[in-house]
């Protein structure tokens, strides 16, 4: 299996590392079977977080055509008080630091990603994986409606209002589209990503190396609704 990890201007860095360590990791106790490449929608370049100007690189262009999984991850920046709004102006012209999460998230929408991501979700050899955020650039970019995911807590309402079916659990398995919940959830969905596509004997050897227990039960849309909860 080969990942590709998606950078864009102001991402969150523990969505990104948290994974690519674990599936990283996961190519190394399986003999090769997994490989992890950075890439971006405009090709290799280095791309600047939202945390601190903490800058990573991607090696390449984001390959929808390549067989495997495509993970996009989500944005660090201003959460903002209860009712707080952008300013007019805030998703206009450049970049910059310290801007409202959404604000952050929406700006991908200006880029090739969701060309990109639309390609790639059409692809049936591709899965696609999206932690906190990642999954509400997805949504807005249309590429979600009557899919089953989740997201941070703070963006389940957003998440609902794009025709989404939102489960609240850390992991949620929708098939060739696996989605996590808060930032540290790339843990958790990068481990069941390998136990799901490699084996479990190589994802619990990943989980011991991180001395990390995954948390909760994965969603998946099988068996009985359950009801009187």
């Amino acid at each position: 299996m080969h990942a590709q990890i998606v950078l864009f201007d102001g991402f969150d860095p523990l969505d990104v590392i948290a994974p690519y360590e674990v599936l990283y990791a996961g190519g190394t106790a399986s003999g090769g079977a997994v490989s992890v490449e950075l890439v971006s929608a405009e090709g290799a370049r280095e791309v600047v977080s939202g945390t601190g100007g903490l800058a990573l690189r991607a090696t390449g262009t984001l390959d929808p055509g390549r067989p495997g999984l495509i993970l996009v991850p989500g944005a660090s920046g201003r959460v903002g008080e209860p009712g707080e709004v952008p300013d007019q102006d805030a998703g206009d012209g450049e970049w910059r630091q310290d801007e409202f999460i959404p604000v952050l998230l929406g700006r991908t929408l200006a880029t090739e990603l969701p060309a990109l991501m639309k390609e790639a979700m059409g692809n049936p050899e591709v899965t696609t994986a999206a932690v906190c955020g990642g999954s509400l650039v997805l949504a807005m970019a249309g590429l979600l409606e009557d899919r089953h995911a989740t997201t941070h807590h703070l963006g389940l309402d957003m998440l609902d209002a794009t025709g989404v079916h939102v489960v609240r659990a850390r992991v949620v398995d929708d098939g060739d589209l696996v989605t996590g919940a808060g930032v540290t959830s790339g843990l958790d969905l990068a481990l069941y990503l390998l136990e799901r596509e490699v084996g479990p004997r190589i994802a619990h050897a990943v989980e011991e190396l991180f001395a990390h227990e995954r948390r909760g039960t994965v969603w998946r849309h099988q068996g009985p609704a359950p009801v009187g909860l």
